[in-house]
């Protein structure tokens, strides 16, 4: 199988844009798509057309890891303990065909420079990538001196993340500390029309999200500046978390599995749909790379484990299989995130946009095809396409 063509016709997709579109055909030309609808387009017999019939198959966008350690995680338990760099096929296998790096506690080893550089990898190999400035700790790790102007001056970076806060490995930040930052990153949203969030790890301090409650109430700062992550963690925090999308916050759920006291990603998708909260306001990310570490009441490494992106899409499927539909909950995974990360051509199906999508198969509990910018990479549930390094 080619992975690319002039022309790429799917005719009979069940297509959800996320919304439920029902039977169309699909063109592709390049890295776009150029139509969608009931007719078959007429096009010349001298273009070169690579014609698919999907025979109803479900059509998705490709999902958006906008959390995720693309230069790997880690290195909690000593320099041996740090993940390699992650792999093109790790994210498109699990169809993954837009991405967001960020740094985590290690911020010294690694830094912005290593990740700006694994962005620009990740493009030559076909995938759509950006990333965060900074990281876990207070200064923040930056290539020109401030976020702001990392924002404002580097075009993959968009944001500011993972800051920690409530967790015994963040630099503690104060309520000052982190309303300048904040600040930096919506002046930046203003400058640049990039997302500008803040893009907060919420550890299992009893703290929560009191410093971002206080900054809602206290300053100008706009809601959707504030950027909270693994807020299934607890499930005090996770219900805290929810009232601040009331507010315009746009929160952020981690497919990795918690604790006694946490909610299964799965459970907190759910539990959030029956409490009416702003569906356009929640997204879910895989924290890939990442290590997932368990401490004791001292702080003591007691195991680790590491994440990937196909943690995320099993979650997709377990909401299927649980009777959700596939337009209910799409969004979290594609149009929400494209939102809140001011990325246009993402997370949708339209015509215009970026020809990144998902071919379900037909018993809708795996994945058939992936197609990045108008490449496949996944094809009949073999993967075609893989990185540079990989075997």
């Amino acid at each position: 199988m080619s992975t690319s063509s002039q022309f790429t016709l799917l005719r009979n997709a069940n297509v959800f844009a996320p919304a439920a579109l029902g039977l169309k055909n699909i063109l592709i030309c390049g890295k776009k798509i150029l139509y969608i609808g009931e007719d078959l387009p007429q096009l010349s017999d001298c273009l070169t057309v690579q014609e698919i019939d999907l025979t109803g198959k479900a059509v998705l966008p490709g999902f958006i890891d906008a959390h995720t350690h693309i230069t790997g995680g880690g290195g909690e338990a000593g320099f041996a303990t740090r993940v390699p760099p992650v792999p093109l096929s790790h994210f498109t296998s699990a169809g993954v065909t837009s991405v967001v790096g960020l740094l985590g506690t290690d911020d010294v080893t690694r830094n912005t420079q290593s990740v700006v550089a694994q962005v620009y990898a990740l493009r030559e190999e076909g995938l759509s990538a950006w990333c965060y400035t900074g990281g876990y700790h207070l200064p923040p790790t930056t290539l020109t001196g401030s976020v702001k102007s990392d924002i404002v001056f580097i075009e993959p970076v968009i944001a500011v993340g993972e800051l920690a806060i409530s967790d015994h490995r963040s630099s503690q930040p104060t309520f000052d500390e982190l309303i300048k930052v904040a600040a930096e990153c919506h002046v930046a949203r203003l400058m640049t029309g990039k997302a500008g969030v803040l893009h907060l790890h919420l550890g299992d301090g009893e703290r929560g999200l009191s410093l971002v409650r206080r900054a809602l109430q206290e300053t100008e700062i706009p809601a959707r500046t504030f950027n909270p992550t693994h807020v299934n963690r607890r499930r005090a925090l996770f219900e805290e978390a929810c009232e601040l999308t009331q507010k315009g916050c746009w929160i952020d759920i981690t497919a990795f599995e918690t604790g006694p006291d946490g909610y299964e990603p799965d459970e907190a998708i759910l539990h959030f749909l029956e409490q009416g909260f702003p569906t356009d306001k929640l997204t879910i990310s895989s924290d890939g790379g990442g290590c997932l570490p368990c401490f004791n009441q001292q702080g003591e490494l007691t195991k680790m484990d590491f994440a990937t992106s196909k943690a995320m899409t099993a979650i997709f499927f377990q909401l299927l299989q649980q009777g959700q539909s596939i337009d209910k909950i799409l969004p979290f995974f594609s149009q929400n995130v494209a939102n809140l990360l001011q990325l246009p051509n993402k997370g949708q199906l339209t015509v215009n946009g970026d020809a990144d999508l998902i071919v379900l198969n037909t018993k809708q509990d795996d994945i058939d095809h992936v197609m990045a910018l108008g490449r496949w990479h996944k094809f009949n549930g073999e993967q075609i396409k893989k990185g540079t390094f990989e075997v």
